[in-house]
């Protein structure tokens, strides 16, 4: 590896989107290749000690203490094309270096380690969690390990995230485990078990195992023939040893400079929610001026992600529903009527439910005084009695929108149906499920509501956009949950939803206001498309970079070059 190439380009691995495990990957890849440590004369030839494998392992068949695969040994060595060897190093396999699924046999009151596939780590060397067990009980119908094995996943998705380990601390030196695991056992102390889990753990292993994988999708596994066959890189001993210690030593330096991204991010973040919270608390427009110019200067500070843009659009509907985004016009006022009811009803909203100030044209509303809200109906087909009818869900409601792939026709007398049944300009809102959660239904076609929903119908005084705006607001901002009954399923009754009050413009404030937070929230898109696209670039940057220097095309790259 060119050491002028690698520094040019870490810059673009490290920063980029999973850039970290990019290095981590490709430290294993150049480990395994030659291409972290030097050649010492004294280290010997590989061929040496593949020879000396060989003849221990034809003295161990001949005492039949090695478990042979005749039909995988009869397999041809398939030495892959594109990786040139140091000239000390040869290619083997771990079938002929080893044992393959290895069987244990101690006696069944013998304490042992037991461990499930939860207690191994996707992290470099993680640390396992074995469980005490005695022999007998897990000795069969799982498989068998002991301390210097090394296993990796088999199956999917835990062979992509990287699931393997070197066996060690079993009790007695023995254990079993999750029936998805290949093991591997060194049959000669020169064949370190710290070496042959970078090579399971190398994207050479790992992107071509993904290839290989049959079965079908959520249940794929790893061919024991590819764990077996697959073309392996053997330095020398001394060399392995070396390696190992270079690659912990790396690793190590990798997670001290995730770690430090992480505070980054940390500090990022509240620095973005900071700012953001200035600019949400604004209380008059030259106020909200400048804090948005603060924001507006430091942008490529605060913001990495697309997900961080999702801050910007509650703060654009803070300041909506506080006035901050429309001009007054001196005409307009919210109706003579409903401000007497806000001013003098013993219903009327007060100051601790007041969690921010508005104009003094505006009012404080509770939704009971803005239309009317009506349950649905729980029906069943086999039961009700009438004509079949679309029966709209909790689950079909999603936020601002609905999704009928799957609508149920049930049963309803036609005196039911007016009560029951949405129209076009009503909203319909959830009253369990994930209470709140909302949409207007804008369809001539007639559906019945289930009993988990709400039919909000607005008067003159109120927009059914303009409540779904509250809505979606103070669902995410945590405010509706104030009026959520019930300790572990929260509902929101026709009680609470009655009580629940909203910030109120008159009518055509409402309308100037969700126009207003339209165009802001396209703005909005625009940043978050172009954070996403600059990710992908730099994502994109990184693999390429990371294939270059190690030979080795990840998924995207292929996808990229395909």
């Amino acid at each position: 590896m060119d050491a002028r190439r690698f520094l040019a380009e870490f810059g673009h691995i490290a920063n980029a989107p999973g850039g970290v495990q990019q290095l981590r990957e490709m430290v294993y890849q150049l480990a395994i290749t030659g291409a972290l440590t030097p050649r010492l004369d004294t280290d010997g030839d590989a061929r040496q000690l593949l020879a000396d494998i060989t003849t221990l392992k034809e003295r161990l068949i001949l005492e039949k203490k090695y478990k042979r695969l005749p039909k995988l040994e009869s397999k041809a060595l398939d030495i892959p094309s594109h990786i040139e060897l140091p000239a000390s190093w040869c290619w083997t396999r771990l079938l002929d270096i080893g044992v393959i699924s290895p069987r244990n046999d101690a006696p069944d009151e013998a304490i042992a380690s037991f461990i499930p596939m939860s207690g191994f780590s996707e992290s470099h060397m993680g640390a396992l969690a074995p469980e005490v067990e005695q022999w007998g009980k897990i000795k069969k119908g799982f498989t068998h390990f002991q301390n210097g094995d090394v296993v990796v996943a088999k199956i999917t998705p835990c062979f992509e995230n990287g699931k393997a380990a070197v066996i060690e601390g079993l009790e007695h030196d023995i254990g079993a485990g999750t029936t998805e695991l290949h093991v591997f056992r060194s049959i000669h102390t020169g064949i370190l078990p710290g070496y042959v889990y970078l090579f399971l753990r190398s994207p050479y292993f790992a992107v071509e195992g993904e290839k290989n994988m049959t079965g079908t999708a959520g249940q794929k596994r790893l061919p024991t023939e590819y764990f077996a066959t697959h073309a392996l890189p053997l330095p020398p001993s001394a060399e392995q040893s070396r390696i190992v210690a270079k690659v912990d030593e790396l690793m190590a330096l990798c997670d001290k400079l995730e770690a430090q991204q992480q505070a980054h991010r940390k500090l990022q973040n509240n620095l973005r929610q900071s700012t953001l919270q200035a600019v949400a608390s604004a209380t008059s427009p030259h106020e909200l001026q400048t804090t948005w110019a603060r924001l507006a200067d430091n942008f490529g500070r605060l913001f990495h992600a697309p997900e961080d843009v999702v801050d910007i659009e509650q703060c654009v509907k803070q300041l909506a529903l506080k006035g901050l985004l429309t001009l007054r016009i001196s005409s307009e006022y919210v109706s003579e009527k409903l401000t007497e009811l806000a001013n003098t009803s013993v219903a009327a909203v007060p100051e601790s439910e007041m969690d921010w100030l508005i104009p003094g044209y505006w009012v404080w509303a509770r939704c009971a005084w803005l239309g009317e809200a009506r349950l649905g109906k729980m029906l069943d087909a086999s039961k009700n009695k009438g004509e079949f009818r679309p029966y709209l869900r909790n689950v079909n409601v999603r936020w601002g929108r609905f999704d009928l792939s799957d609508v149920l026709k049930m049963r309803i007398e036609e005196h039911e149906l007016s009560r029951v049944s949405v129209r076009k300009g009503d909203l319909v809102i959830c009253e369990g499920g994930e209470p709140g959660r909302a949409a207007i239904w804008d369809s001539d076609e007639e559906f019945v509501i289930q009993k988990a929903l709400h039919r909000f119908r607005c008067n003159e005084w109120a927009l059914p956009e303009y409540i779904l705006f509250c809505l979606e607001h103070d669902y995410f901002s945590g405010r509706l949950s104030r009026y959520f009954t019930g300790a572990t399923i929260k509902h929101l009754t026709g009680k609470a939803l009655a009580e629940y009050p909203i910030p109120l413009p008159p009518v055509a404030e409402q309308k100037r206001i969700l126009a207003a937070a339209k165009n802001l929230t396209r703005f909005i898109a625009t940043l978050k498309n172009r954070l996403l696209a600059g990710n992908r670039c730099a994502e994109t940057l990184a693999s390429t970079a990371v294939a270059n220097l190690t030979g080795i095309a990840s998924k995207q790259e292929e996808e990229v070059i395909a």
